[in-house]
């Protein structure tokens, strides 16, 4: 920027409604002295060091700036930029908002900037701190420069700001950074700006630097352009400026000029000259508070005629978001609506809903000299009075259902009794807000219609009249025009939705969503329908003496005979108004001017082709009836980012930042797109962004239309979503991959109906055939969002080909099915490549597979898998061999690689409790790695490796350890009558497994029976024989022997695994023990190495505790107590379990909103104690049926009575009154009914003649400290247990 080509500005004298300004721009070729010598000395000083021009900002507010703001890096970035807009945040707070870190150097901050944090916040970060910390009152936008460094900054904030955005913070980098990745301050310019209506003012605090250099310093790969949505803050001359220093010479301050470039530029925005007179545009003010006005005033703003838009009463979508504010004005009292609109230089006002139009405003405004858009009162009737629509349109032949009117009910009733055509629709004569219409099933209900309406004045004074007409038949649509009292300009035809619920099911509402245009009205129907209904109306009201000017709108039924009048408004539609704006091209404003100025003969409104509009209403849970306000409502933000407009109703802002609901319908979602299938799947995609607890809304607007336009054309495989070339694309590609796999038995050729396997080829004599199916799990949700597919191949045919080989037998052949809704050849190919190479690894072929593209059954970029293996044993080798297993055979562990493929839900439940994400670094596995990069480790397949030894005859059993881990799939290869005794000391179990333990509070019992723990595969040798299996086993993978075998006693687990928490906490820093297992009675009887684990729950001083703890603390004993749990705090019997050296928890149910909650709590921490046996000691709550279910056969409880007599409360008190003998105490299990579970043990205590309750008690207690540890003792023992029929079983011990 030259000195010469600097403008000067100079305020003129303000007229009504209009701003001048004065712009002197030197001649070229002048040297710019005349206007460098009209600059202050500081200013000219300083602009001829920098070769810039430097300005204060008081000089940039006397010059008309917009906004001033400031940025700096980082958090600082948006504490600052609040700070210009009014809100005030602490640094704190933006710090946590943006995710960045307080400055830890005490260097002292310039005095243009409000707090200190690190650098390194993304473009992203600040957009949502921006958001968060405002309350969403702030919304951001990203863009990107493509080529970088194409864009000069300057030119290209100059076209937004020209295009009416307003630029409050802008920041730039001078390369590109990836998401995540700290911005050095070196690369992050900070801006302090102004933005004047010709001249954008900025500086960078750091560093003053030449206009040569700003031009190129400024041109960089992408802007972030924060846009204040929530309150447009004009700063006047004298307004106090604080935030940034006011010197007139402070070198922070250059402007930049805009016009050069501007003027360079193709498509020349605006043309320069010596001389520019810049009209200050008109303000407009909207009558109204819903999504209709609110979409009125996005409309109008678009508009370079329209200064501001005011809305009364408005909402919070209109609520200060740029050109737009709401106005308090009253609106209805039309006097002083009037006077308010001359004293702030109103230049028009539109009318929104229906009720201002029949009250007159219009004829008002008019009267008093304001331009007002809308039809008169007398106009109005069209809407306001149903009678007087239908007596009109029979007057001028505009075809209408079959009607009549009444004022008594018993009139209509009789009408509708005797029509000779089906008079089924009732309506309330005056205005009911959309809602005064009842569509009835039969004649009966039409009848019950009526009296509601006058009776019971459903609707008012609107139902003193009804309506009563023909139930037409056919599409509704509605079509609207504007409407000059001569001309009719008609609008592309609209569908909206009135009842609540999909499939047009629920109670009618003022509308749920709509649609543009809609494909039923065809050209020359809509031709028909303007010269038949729209025109004939505006001639007939104009041949009446009601020249009818505004927006007129007819609610259509297409009939077979044609196209019918349901009704007329007198307005827009709500919601139709949200579809149809979008789709204007036209200047909104220009519109509406030729429609009161008779000019729409000459300036029809031009409509956008090739685009179709669709919009969602969300509404309150209770709409339309009772409904909760001041719900907080998220997400606003994320769908303008989508390129989507929200449209406001029934909202509000919340004191201190944020939007909540304040209606029925809340809000609008509108998209357009090129079609209307794409306009529906992205405005549902921006309902789903948005949030509020429970929102009621559609997800089939224009169901109708798009199943019109699926009938009306020819359909293909293709269209419904199969892709038969991608298909055979696909299976051109994997032929190879499966030819590799060829092996004795068969050729693996794919392309026939079903493949071919000669056992006698594979050299088997007497083979038993072997199958096993199975998938990968939830590990396929982890590789999906990973984008990692080639290692699932693996996983799914290890699973497969390990179950196998349990049976000792050799895999022959493989299949693989991949189901999928849309088939991605890239990402199938991946999968079934990594599946061929996985064959060969385990040695079997890939004999055929099936691709299933099934649209609508999946998502998009999922899909699912199964594999089949087949194979062969020959019948003396088949395993196991379970006559040949017996006590005291070794165990051999094989390593698994990690997780495997089982129990990835509880994984991602876990991960989800860490707040990991997939791209997280690992807190386990090897340095550098991901989380997901570690969970997608795939399965091992052991085929290869155990084979040989398999056939040897050493192995009497092979357990693969898959779905259950090692407690449920171990035994699955064992003799009943034998037990597992493992010691997890003797395998290194990976960090993976110690991680998931730690951080989801998973008991070793958990861990046990959901995952393999470290290990893949589990041999059954000999005792003889284990030194060499295991020898043959580690010389080509990780093992160890890990446990033997022994009889199992009554009542005992079938797998003990000792020491596992211990291991766990070691995990792979673990020397695994490789001492020799120890023979006999060692580990003959696995209960004596394990004690049952018992809670006792308790709300008091604990008795019963007391007694059961003593019991438990002799040698003999086969429980344990490991925690006691009471639900009230600073009981007795908490201190008492702590004297034993006992863990106590408290669980106060006073915490808890509902038993549900208190019992869950409960549930966790007794699975965070591995809790086998629950006994309850005086616990004064009534547990849920779910938690009761679950401990079915685990729960113990004493009652002082001998059940089933006297069962509840006050046993004792019912036994003395009913006069018995003997009562006493019984120990039974906790069932749903009280006090009805099945009787474990009993103990009578006789009532004397002189007893009291007191005294009664006192005894039964002492019999409840003997039988209470005893009946323990036999359910801990494994004498007593609980039958699947609910009756005691005991064992043959007993």
């Amino acid at each position: 920027m030259g000195t010469g080509e600097n403008p000067e500005v100079t305020q003129l004298p303000r007229k009504r409604g209009t701003l001048s300004i004065k712009m002197e721009v030197n001649p070229p070729g002048t040297d710019g002295e005349a206007a460098a010598n009209s600059r202050p000395d500081a200013v000219r000083e300083a602009g001829e060091v920098h070769a810039a021009m430097l300005w204060s900002v008081q000089q940039a507010v006397e010059r008309q700036t917009l906004q001033i703001g400031v940025s700096a890096c980082g958090a600082t970035a948006v504490v600052d930029v609040l700070q210009a807009l009014g809100i005030t945040v602490a640094p704190e707070t933006a710090d946590r908002c943006v995710r960045t870190r307080l400055r830890r150097n005490a260097s002292p901050l310039p005095d243009y900037l409000h707090s200190r944090s690190e650098a390194g916040a993304t473009h992203h970060q600040l957009i949502d701190g921006a958001e968060q910390a405002s309350g969403a009152r702030v919304l951001g936008r990203f863009f990107s420069f493509y080529p970088p460094r194409r864009v000069k900054l300057v030119s290209w904030l100059a076209h937004w700001i020209w295009c009416g955005a307003v630029p409050v913070a802008t920041m730039n980098m001078q390369r590109g950074v990836a998401e995540g990745e700290e911005i050095p301050d070196a690369w992050h310019h900070q801006l302090v700006f102004g933005v004047g209506p010709n001249t954008v003012f900025m500086t960078n605090p750091l560093d003053v630097v030449s206009e040569e250099k700003a031009h190129v310093r400024l041109c960089s790969e992408s802007v972030l352009l924060i846009r204040r949505e929530d309150v447009l803050k004009r700063f006047e001359p004298n307004s106090p400026i604080s935030l940034i220093s006011d010197q007139c010479a402070d070198p922070r301050w250059k402007t930049l000029d805009v016009e050069g470039p501007i003027s360079s530029l193709k498509g020349h925005w605006f043309s320069l000259s010596n001389r520019i007179p810049v009209a200050m545009a008109e303000r407009v003010l909207i009558v109204g508070s819903g999504g209709r006005e609110h979409a009125l005033a996005w409309k109008l703003a678009q508009s370079p005629h329209i200064q501001q838009v005011l809305v009364a009463p408005g909402n919070a979508g209109t609520a200060n978001c740029g050109k737009i504010s709401n106005s308090a004005v009253s609106v209805s009292n039309h006097a002083i609506l009037a006077q308010y609109c001359k004293d702030h230089n109103v230049g028009l006002v539109v009318v929104g809903p229906e009720v201002p139009l029949a009250t007159g405003m219009v004829d008002d405004l008019t009267a008093a000299g304001v331009a007002c858009f809308g039809p008169s009162a007398k106009a109005a009737q069209l809407e306001a009075s149903k009678s007087f629509s239908k007596s009109f349109m029979d007057r001028h032949g505009i075809p209408t259902a079959r009607w009549s009117s009444f004022t008594d009910p018993d009139e209509a009733c009789n009408y509708i009794q005797g029509a000779v055509f089906p008079a089924l629709v009732v309506k309330a004569n005056g205005l009911a807000a959309g809602k005064g219409v009842i569509v009835a099933a039969d004649k009966d209900e039409a009848c019950q219609a009526v009296l509601d309406i006058m009776k019971d004045k459903t609707f008012g004074s609107a139902g003193d009249t009804v309506v009563v007409e023909e139930l037409l038949d056919g599409e509704e649509v509605s079509c609207l025009c504007f409407s000059d009292g001569s001309t009719v300009a008609a609008m592309p035809p609209v569908q909206d939705h009135k009842r609540l619920l999909d499939g047009d099911q629920g109670p009618n509402t003022g509308g749920m969503g709509a649609y543009c245009p809609t494909p039923q009205v065809s050209e020359e129907m809509l031709q028909q329908i303007k010269n038949a209904v729209l025109q004939k109306t505006v001639d007939g009201m104009r041949e009446e003496g009601i020249p009818y000017v505004g927006v007129l709108y007819a609610g259509l039924m297409l009939t077979k005979q044609g196209p019918k009048v349901l009704e007329f408004n007198c307005r827009f539609g709500d919601p139709e108004c949200q579809v149809l704006l979008p789709l204007l091209k036209s200047d909104l404003y220009e519109v509406l001017k030729n429609t009161l100025q008779a000019k729409l003969a000459s300036s029809a409104p031009i409509w956008l082709e090739d685009s179709a509009a669709v919009t969602v209403v969300m509404a309150s849970d209770g709409y339309p009836g009772a409904y909760q306000k001041g719900v907080e409502i998220t997400g606003l933000s994320r769908v303008t980012e989508m390129g989507l407009q929200v449209f406001h109703a029934g909202t509000a802002l919340k004191e201190g930042g944020g939007i909540v609901t304040s209606g029925g319908r809340v809000l609008a979602v509108t998209a357009v797109r090129p079609t209307l299938e794409s306009s529906l799947q992205s405005a549902n995609q921006g309902v789903a962004a948005v949030g509020f607890p429970n929102a009621v809304y559609r997800r089939d607007i224009g169901h109708r239309a798009i199943a019109y336009l699926s009938r009306s054309r020819r359909l293909t495989y293709k269209e419904s979503g199969v892709d038969i070339a991608a298909g055979n694309k696909l299976v051109d590609m994997i032929k190879p991959l499966a030819k590799s796999t060829s092996r004795s038995g068969c050729n693996a050729e794919l392309g026939g109906f079903a493949g071919l396997f000669d056992l006698k080829a594979a050299g088997f004599i007497d083979p038993i055939l072997v199958a096993g199916t199975d998938g990968v799990g939830t590990k396929l949700k982890i590789a999906q969002a990973c984008n990692i597919h080639n290692t699932l191949g693996q996983d799914l045919v290890a699973m497969c080909v390990n179950d196998v080989l349990a049976q000792g037998a050799e895999p022959l052949f493989f299949l693989d099915y991949f189901s999928c809704g849309h088939l991605d050849v890239g990402v199938a190919s991946s999968v079934i490549g990594g599946i061929a190479e996985s064959c060969q690894m385990a040695g079997c072929a890939l004999l055929g597979g099936e691709t299933a593209e099934m649209p609508g059954v999946y998502d998009l970029g999922e899909y699912d898998l199964a594999g089949f293996c087949v194979g062969a044993v020959e019948r003396g080798s088949l395993l196991p061999r379970l006559d040949d297993i017996q006590q005291g055979d070794v165990l051999i562990g094989v390593a698994s690689s990690g997780v495997h493929s089982n129990g990835f839900s509880l994984v991602r439940k876990v991960l989800e409790r860490a707040s990991l994400q997939y791209s997280s670094p690992a807190p386990f596995g090897r340095p550098g790695q991901t989380v997901g990069e570690v969970l997608l480790t795939p399965t091992k397949i052991y085929s290869r490796l155990l084979q040989p030894i398999l056939h040897s005859g050493a192995v009497k059993a092979y357990a693969h350890i898959t779905g259950g881990g090692l407690l449920e799939n171990i035994p699955r290869v064992l003799p009943k009558e034998l037990a597992v005794d493992m010691d997890a000391m003797r395998w290194r179990i990976p960090p993976v497994f110690t991680w998931l333990q730690k951080e989801g509070s998973l008991s070793e019992d958990e861990m046990a029976r959901t995952f393999n723990c470290g290990l893949g595969a589990v041999l059954v040798v000999g005792s003889r024989d284990a030194s060499m299996v295991l020898s043959q086993v580690q010389a080509q993978e990780e093992a160890w022997t890990v446990g033997s075998l022994a009889q199992k006693q009554p009542g005992a687990e079938d797998v003990v695994i000792r020491n596992l928490a211990r291991s766990l906490r070691a995990g792979p820093n673990l020397c695994p023990d490789t001492s020799e297992l120890l023979n006999g009675a060692s580990h003959a009887d696995p209960s004596s190495h394990k004690r049952t684990r018992v809670a006792v729950l308790i709300s008091g001083t604990g008795t019963n505790l007391q007694a059961l703890m003593e019991q438990t603390k002799k040698p003999s004993s086969s429980a344990e107590i490991v925690v006691v749990i009471s639900n009230r705090p600073g009981v007795l019997g908490l201190k008492k379990a702590s004297m034993a050296g006992i863990q106590t928890r408290v669980v106060d149910h006073k915490l808890y909103g509902s038993r549900a909650e208190f019992d869950g709590t409960i549930d966790r921490v007794l699975e965070e104690f591995g809790v086998e046996v629950v006994c309850l000691a005086g616990f004064m709550r009534i547990l849920t049926g779910h938690f009761v279910r679950k401990w079915n056969g685990k729960l113990l409880n004493i009652h002082p009575s001998l059940l089933p007599s006297f069962k509840g409360v006050n046993a004792q008190k019912q036994a003395l009154l009913a006069g018995v003998r003997l009562t006493g105490c019984t120990v039974h299990f906790v069932a749903e009914e009280v006090d009805a579970g099945a009787i474990i043990a009993q103990e009578a205590v006789p009532v004397l003649v002189n007893d009291t309750e007191e005294s009664l008690s006192e005894r039964i207690r002492e019999a409840e400290h003997r039988i209470f540890p005893a009946a323990l003792e036999l359910v801990a023992g494994g004498v007593v247990r609980l039958g699947e029929d609910g009756r005691i079983v005991w064992s043959q011990l007993a």
